[in-house]
């Protein structure tokens, strides 16, 4: 971990996927948001590509916080949180060391150069004091932070790595169901999960006792977001993003402490509940789910994902300001009003112009944000699906 950052917090989320499927009990494991109806007069704004698309066959595991939280109360996020300094640890090179490259952990290596490379991942870590790469810490603070807040924990069976001839077949979609999540026992999974809570270093010595390790392998690297100025008060977070796709809903459980609920839910449907104010999701999360709505079959989205993420991520500073309208806008790289000197270290809101192109968020209400989005973006990522409204979106 990074102490010297002045801004910012490393943290890493995870955007978990699982196609629907009957639970064993035969009914449906997924947990769909109601909306409100439709209004006909929305139908014509619902949509940035043709009415059409195939339903989701897939959810996305969302996580209502506590109304306790210091940070963002009640909001539905995606799992994840703050990398604890047991993420870097070199103890993790005892474990993965007889089952994986030793250079980069097994892990495919990113095509992106060092120099556009977000700090996160590009930061030397050894200089840091720590021989484990961003690449691999911020997976493990993901798969960790996962398994505390949902009960969902992605791990593989060290004589299982020994099966894999290539980093593609430890990322292919085949594999990734094959983790001791179902072989270890109930009582056993919670015992550890409390331990975990408590004290997150505990992580490592569950996977050391358990001779799992963490499936690092089945999460690809999709996105990095900063917490802008002036929002959520003090706190400010450099997140890594991650994708990981499952066959089927996993088991699910909220950790009655941070998680207050959890829902298996359609980006469609999230994004419908948010705009008819049912629960509340933050700016990066509405922009996420409007790029999955791109890709509404499982394998697509994970075939995307794991491809795409040899191409790396854009570090991604939020700057709020003004549209030409004095409306209130979330401004970010590539529109013409992004200020040129917004860095990590300072963020003057200059707003020379850069171009034509436009990548901002409106903001017209708490519930209401407005996709403008005609920029290309970089590293053959998705543009999201733009338009203020989604009831017609098919689920």
């Amino acid at each position: 971990m990074n102490t010297a950052l002045k801004h910012w917090k490393e943290a890493a989320t995870l955007i978990l996927a699982a196609g629907h499927r009957l639970g064993a009990d035969g009914l449906s494991s997924r947990t769909p948001v109601s909306a409100a109806p439709a209004r006909s007069q929305d139908r014509s704004q619902a949509r940035a590509h043709p009415p059409h698309q195939p339903r989701f066959d897939y959810d996305v595991l969302m996580l209502q916080r506590s109304s306790k939280s210091g940070f963002m109360p009640n909001a539905y996020v995606f799992p994840g949180g703050l990398v604890d300094s047991s993420d870097f640890s070199s103890e993790w090179l005892d474990i993965f060391q007889q089952f994986a490259d030793a250079s980069n952990f097994g892990l495919r290596s990113v095509r992106q150069r060092l120099g556009s490379r977000p700090p996160i991942f590009a930061t030397d870590r050894l200089k840091l004091g720590s021989p484990i790469p961003g690449e691999v810490a911020f997976r493990i603070c993901a798969l960790r932070e996962t398994f505390e807040e949902s009960g969902v924990l992605l791990v593989v069976s060290q004589p299982e790595i020994s099966l894999f001839k290539s980093a593609e077949d430890m990322c292919a979609f085949h594999q990734v169901p094959n983790n001791k999540n179902n072989q270890i026992c109930s009582a056993e999974l919670s015992k550890w999960r409390t331990r975990v809570n408590e004290n997150p270093s505990n992580f490592l010595r569950m996977c050391r006792e358990l001779q799992v390790l963490p499936n690092i392998w089945a999460l690809h690297e999709w996105s990095n977001w900063l917490t802008p100025v002036g929002r959520y008060g003090l706190s400010r977070f450099d997140t890594a993003f991650f994708v990981c796709c499952l066959p089927e809903i996993p088991h699910t459980l909220q950790d009655e402490k941070e998680i207050v609920q959890f829902q298996w839910s359609t980006p469609t449907e999230i994004l419908r509940a948010f705009q008819a104010q049912q629960l509340w999701i933050a700016p990066p999360q509405f922009y996420e789910l409007s790029r999955l709505r791109q890709l509404p079959s499982l394998l697509d989205l994970h075939s995307f994902s794991s491809k795409r993420a040899t191409e790396g991520c854009e570090h991604w500073l939020p700057v709020l300001s003004e549209d030409e309208h004095s409306r209130p806008v979330s401004l970010l790289p590539g529109d013409k009003l992004y200020p040129v000197d917004a860095s990590e270290e300072k963020e003057a809101m200059s707003t020379e112009r850069r171009g034509s192109g436009l990548h901002r968020m409106i903001i017209l209400g708490s519930h209401t944000l407005n996709l403008q989005v005609t920029i290309t973006p970089k590293y053959n990522h998705l543009v999201p699906v733009t338009g203020q409204h989604v009831s017609n979106d098919p689920d």
